[in-house]
């Protein structure tokens, strides 16, 4: 009985002991030479120099300064027209995971609340990024993924009506081709009857030529003359 006392006390001491480790106070740990006020700092400086960076400023800087300079003034520039003026500073976090440490510093604005976030790589702490994010309620952020999940499908389905409508036209084009070839065969059997037809006028006309001499000869034969003295017009056939 007393062991299994014993050995309940002792869980309760380590469980008490792991959540006293698991509230370690954020503020009291060194994250690798850098304190909690240092990180603070440096996130609450950063927004407060852009807050009150002059156009002649921010000109000098986009062109002389670094890439995650020239990004974090174009990103401040952008969250600033959506979200409104800099007020006052909110909550500050910071987090490790893995190589990485993110300290997040929140921003009072205007219109909408924002978080400054400083992305570092732990073991050198140096800044690997700075953003700028706007916070969004979890209402806002289900209507976004539901807006974004109908327009995904939405473009799926017209994918596939687009698709359906090209295999109809394949269908098509068989019967195009069948009008296209029976319209040339009648093209081709007009030109053969009408050069039958030419050439059976020629021939008439050959005949008619060959029986118009002969009756021409006979007629001046008989009246004791020339061709030359008459014409023969027409002929009639009975």
């Amino acid at each position: 009985m007393k062991k299994k006392i014993f050995l309940i006390a002792a869980m309760c001491i380590m469980i008490l002991g792991l959540a006293a480790c698991s509230k370690t106070d954020p503020t009291t740990v060194d994250y690798n030479g850098y304190t909690y006020d240092d990180l603070q700092m440096n996130c609450q400086g950063a927004a407060q120099t852009l807050a009150s960076m002059s156009e002649e400023d921010k000109a000098y800087y986009l062109q002389s300064a670094d890439e995650t300079v020239v990004n974090l003034i174009n990103r401040w520039d952008e969250a600033v027209a959506e979200y409104g003026a800099f007020i006052d500073f909110g909550d500050f976090e910071i987090t490790k995971s893995g190589k990485t440490l993110t300290a997040e510093q929140t921003l009072h604005m205007e219109n909408r609340d924002m978080v400054l976030t400083y992305v570092y790589t732990y073991h050198s702490m140096e800044v690997e990024d700075i953003t700028v994010d706007g916070v969004f309620t979890v209402g806002e952020k289900m209507s976004t993924a539901l807006m974004n999940t109908v327009m995904g499908i939405s473009i799926v389905f017209l994918v596939l009506i687009i698709i359906c409508l090209l295999i109809c036209c394949f269908n098509i084009f068989p019967y195009l081709e069948k009008k296209k070839a029976a319209k040339t065969a009648s093209v081709k059997e007009d030109v053969v009857s009408q050069i039958e037809a030419h050439e059976e006028k020629q021939a008439d006309a050959e005949d008619d030529g060959e029986l118009i001499a002969v009756i021409a000869a006979a007629i001046a034969a008989a009246e004791g003359t020339s061709t030359d003295g008459f014409v023969v017009r027409s002929i009639r056939r009975r």
